[in-house]
């Protein structure tokens, strides 16, 4: 059993890193700490798909022999481009993200999701801006 999971270390590191985002986008009020937490959240799903791509006895995706690639064991590569990828596509979800919340401070004056429900009820006005 203790072999098993030391064998499997990288994905319950993936699973921690799941939980500690998934609590930071539910437990938290202040949008910059859920972007955080979408941002771990987002590296524990690279870490799990680059986990899965590893192939036991398997070298990197270049043929190293002259004699051809028929007596060796390669990896997958297909989980590395598609992470690269997400990647982009998680900078760029995070910068529009911080470019809405800026521009909620700058309609609310606060950056926590509660006051700025308080905000829009006491003041419906706001929306139009």
């Amino acid at each position: 059993m203790i072999e098993f999971i030391a064998d499997k270390y990288n994905f319950w590191i993936a699973i921690a890193l799941m939980m500690i985002g998934f609590y930071a986008i539910i437990a938290k009020h202040n949008l910059v700490k859920k972007v955080i937490g979408l941002n771990i959240f987002q590296t524990s799903v690279f870490l799990f798909y680059i986990s899965i791509s590893k192939v036991n006895g398997g070298t990197a995706p270049i043929i190293w022999h002259p004699e051809g690639h028929t007596k060796v064991v390669y990896d997958n590569p297909l989980p590395h481009v598609l992470i690269l990828t997400a990647i982009v596509v998680s900078v760029s979800v995070t910068a529009v993200a911080l470019g809405i919340i800026v521009k909620l401070y700058k309609n609310y004056g606060s950056i926590e999701d509660d006051e700025i429900k308080i905000r829009e009820i006491k003041e419906p006005e706001l929306d139009s801006k």
